[in-house]
């Protein structure tokens, strides 16, 4: 089974349109794990809003009457400026002694307004290791950072979750589709297919200039049937594995050196085998990662089978520069899947667009407006994991 990215945007939208269609609420509720509170809620937002109805939108209210009072919010400020190794709970504590009440996310946000939290304490700690249960379950992928490579980023990683084995570890170079997909489909035939890969909003796995960020990588791994996840936006902890294991790497390049340009490679050849088959793990009890590893049985097909929507689905094909015509008209909807074939779901006057399991984009033919489908992956986005650390 392909996969793409079902964040609780297109989680809503799907029981929206099967409640719509008269697919019981209970069962539909069951399914979803929601009440059915929550589930009328989601169809009647669905109704009057359609995807930007039942968007994942911020909590915060468009007017504030309770906002924290002008004195009291420049008085947690001077604190803080006072004390500015001091966060929001200890701070909570002082103003408490002082007869001010206040819970720790509203002290939190009045640091925020006024740019007094450091980078490092926005991101939330890591609250407790997770790993996939089986090898190839998740491959996490990253470029290292270019520091002290002489290069415009440094060397590729592929490493598996479960058992932090090093899959690749490949000086590309270069950030192109082209160097990194020969690189990975090199490790798909020697290691099998995995069914998940988690990367990060970088190129070339993530467009920053599209909406929804979708890349012809992306779609090349998923007609591998891999599903792709990407981590949180500043948030490098979900991708703690690759992180710790780019660290390692790190070390040994500053203690041990770099030999020349032309003998690199071999370098992290070396480096990758030691520290599969050689460097005992402490988070594996010290063994090593390649005795808890092994070769996927997913085996890599260089020209996969198309994939085979519901029978009876509305289907078009993209034209060649990933647009739909529909209804006299032009509705763009991917660069990387010219070509593609996608299906149309329709909801009185609104078309939802999948591609494989994917939803796209919504057409609002009435207001002729298009909604595209953020897949920003919320730190903790790795199944049940509230983060995925080292």
């Amino acid at each position: 089974m392909a996969w793409g990215i079902k964040a609780v945007q297109q989680q809503r939208v799907e029981f929206a349109v099967r409640a719509q269609a008269g697919e019981p609420m209970a069962e539909l509720c069951r399914e979803f794990q929601i009440s059915r509170p929550t589930g009328y809620l989601w169809r009647q937002r669905y109704e009057q809003g359609g995807l930007e109805g039942v968007a994942e939108s911020s909590r915060r209210p468009h007017s504030s009457p309770q906002r924290t009072a002008v004195g009291i919010e420049q008085h947690i400020v001077e604190l803080r400026r006072q004390r500015p190794d001091w966060g929001a709970r200890k701070l909570q504590v002082l103003l408490r002694g002082e007869g001010i009440a206040l819970p720790r996310i509203t002290v939190h946000r009045v640091l925020l307004r006024h740019g007094l939290v450091r980078e490092e304490q926005r991101q939330r700690p890591a609250r407790q290791r997770f790993e996939r249960e089986q090898p190839n379950q998740l491959w996490q992928m990253d470029f290292k950072s270019p520091k002290g490579w002489e290069q415009a980023v440094g060397p590729l990683s592929v490493l598996d979750d479960h058992s932090r084995y090093a899959i690749a570890l490949q000086g590309t170079w270069t950030t192109r589709t082209e160097a990194v997909r020969e690189r990975l489909e090199a490790a798909f035939w020697s290691c099998g297919v995995p069914e998940a890969m988690l990367m990060d909003h970088g190129t070339p796995w993530w467009n920053p200039g599209a909406p929804s960020g979708w890349t012809q990588l992306q779609v090349w791994l998923m007609k591998q049937g891999i599903e792709c996840l990407f981590s949180g936006i500043r948030h490098p902890q979900t991708q703690g594995k690759v992180e710790r294991f780019h660290g390692t790497l790190e070390m040994a390049r500053r203690r041990r050196g770099l030999p020349v340009a032309e003998l690199r490679q071999s370098w992290l050849d070396e480096f990758r085998y030691e520290y599969n088959y050689v460097r005992p793990h402490e988070a594996l009890g010290m063994q090593t990662p390649a005795t808890r590893w092994r070769v996927s049985e997913r085996k890599y097909d260089p020209h996969p089978p198309a994939w085979q929507y519901p029978e009876g689905a509305e289907v078009k094909r993209l034209g060649s520069q990933g647009e739909l015509h529909l209804a006299g008209r032009r509705w763009d909807v991917s660069q990387a899947l010219a070509t593609e074939w996608v299906q149309l779901v329709r909801v009185q006057q609104r078309v939802l667009v999948y591609y494989y399991s994917s939803l796209l984009r919504e057409f609002d033919l009435a207001a002729q407006r298009s909604t595209a489908v953020e897949r920003w992956a919320q730190p903790g986005m790795c199944k049940g994991s509230p983060d995925n650390g080292v």
